[in-house]
């Protein structure tokens, strides 16, 4: 008997069992998988009635030899990657290890039937047992991971979905907003049952991701920061349509929270948390942790402190003016922090605006709320959720009665009225 070469590592653990490997896929006319021609189609490997029952008495032959778990095993892996249905159904009878990894890649064979967008193997391997949330050891990502991540492997998340549990988290922290916006993959992970409260052992939310996809912005050009605000915007829609809370604490976890720290940038996305009924002060400490009224008046101080553009300090003001109104709109009482006061000294520009701003605030305070603020508070409260311009616009009223229910200080032709 010859003595075995000695091999290091997994050249030596394929070596044991190649022959088997090797007979089992010449009988299906595959010699070498990577290999393939593209001349010969996939579906047309392995389906044979003569080649499948070829295989069978290989495998009743060689069932009790040496290294037979891992060479069909090792098989399963090969005809997973073309996507040979009726070949891996005779391997798995015959007893192919679902859980069994490549030893290069690390990779059980739904792995790499996901990576190869094979969604009728991928149903066939998670209805033989296959774990769809098995971590692989290098990049540490599930099979459902990784059918999360391009676009072009919908076919296999659709299929998983209807199997099994979600990756919601995988799924926005490998989009990039530009180049991946796996924005129908979200939405089937929520539709799936996806947990919106769901977070790593970081600490990590499902907005932790959008919180970083809008920093990104500032160093993006135009286009791509176009591209990435849509991305972000609507993947924040669906994600609170199924129940997510933009407003916790801790404020840097808070996508509420950063969008009042940079209203200007982000006045659209922010508007629609608003109107979308988002708490304006922390939903777990109240305003005593942070507050949407303390930031904007920071916000306001602070800019036109240092800038002299007219151009620029009108709209900041109009933005600021207009988030104040959503907030004060949203509740019958108003929650302001504790002695909450504003500073004007330090405004070199506008310092009187903002001090009116401020006091009409405290106002409303303290005073018994005006019938047509009551009425507004209700009528929009009424009209949730977003677009909740969109039906004010519907609404059988003058014009100037729709510019006061919208709270748009920024749209055209709002100072006419």
């Amino acid at each position: 008997q010859s003595t075995m070469p000695f091999l290091h590592g997994f050249r030596r653990i394929i070596f044991e069992y190649q022959p088997l490997v090797d007979e089992i896929l010449g009988l299906l006319a595959i010699q070498d998988a990577e290999r393939q021609s593209a001349l010969e189609s996939p579906a047309c490997l392995g389906s044979d009635r003569s080649q499948l029952s070829a295989v069978r008495r290989v495998l009743e032959r060689e069932t009790h030899s040496p290294f037979y778990q891992e060479g069909v095993s090792y098989a399963l892996l090969k005809v997973t990657e073309l996507g040979l249905v009726p070949a891996a159904e005779i391997l798995l009878e015959f007893g192919a290890d679902l859980s069994f990894e490549d030893p290069v890649t690390y990779y059980t064979p739904l792995h790499i039937a996901v990576l190869r967008n094979q969604p009728d193997m991928v149903e066939l391997l998670v209805r033989h047992g296959a774990d769809i949330n098995r971590r692989d050891r290098i990049h540490e990502s599930s099979p459902l991971d990784l059918a999360s991540e391009e676009p072009e492997r919908l076919p296999c998340l659709q299929r998983l979905l209807q199997l099994g549990k979600t990756a919601l988290l995988h799924a926005l922290a490998s989009s990039d907003g530009v180049q991946i916006r796996n924005t129908e993959s979200i939405r089937l992970l929520l539709e799936g049952g996806a947990d919106v409260r769901a977070t790593t052992k970081e600490g990590d939310t499902v907005f932790t991701y959008i919180i970083f996809l809008l920093g990104e912005m500032v160093c993006s050009n135009t286009e791509e920061a176009q591209v990435t605000n849509r991305f972000c915007f609507r993947v924040t829609q669906l994600l609170l349509a199924h129940g997510a809370n933009p407003s916790e604490c801790p404020a840097p976890e808070s996508l509420t929270h950063l969008c009042f720290k940079s209203f200007k940038r982000h006045f659209p996305l922010l508007r629609f948390l608003l109107e979308s009924g988002a708490a304006y002060n922390c939903s777990l400490h109240g305003p005593s942790c942070w507050s949407g009224f303390h930031i904007v008046f920071e916000c306001l101080c602070s800019h036109l402190s240092v800038s002299e553009d007219d151009s620029f300090s009108t709209d900041l003001i109009q933005k600021g003016q207009t988030l104040l109104e959503l907030m004060m709109a949203s509740s019958q009482a108003i929650q302001l922090p504790s002695n909450f006061e504003v500073n004007t000294s330090s405004c070199r520009y506008h310092g009187e605006k903002i001090r009116t701003l401020f006091c009409s605030l405290k106002q409303l305070e303290r005073s018994p709320q005006a019938l047509k603020h009551l009425c507004r508070v209700f009528i929009r409260q009424r009209l949730k959720p977003w677009p909740v311009d969109v039906k004010i616009k519907a609404l059988p009223l003058p014009d100037r009665l729709k510019w006061y229910l919208l709270i748009d200080h920024t749209a055209a032709g709002h100072e006419d009225l």
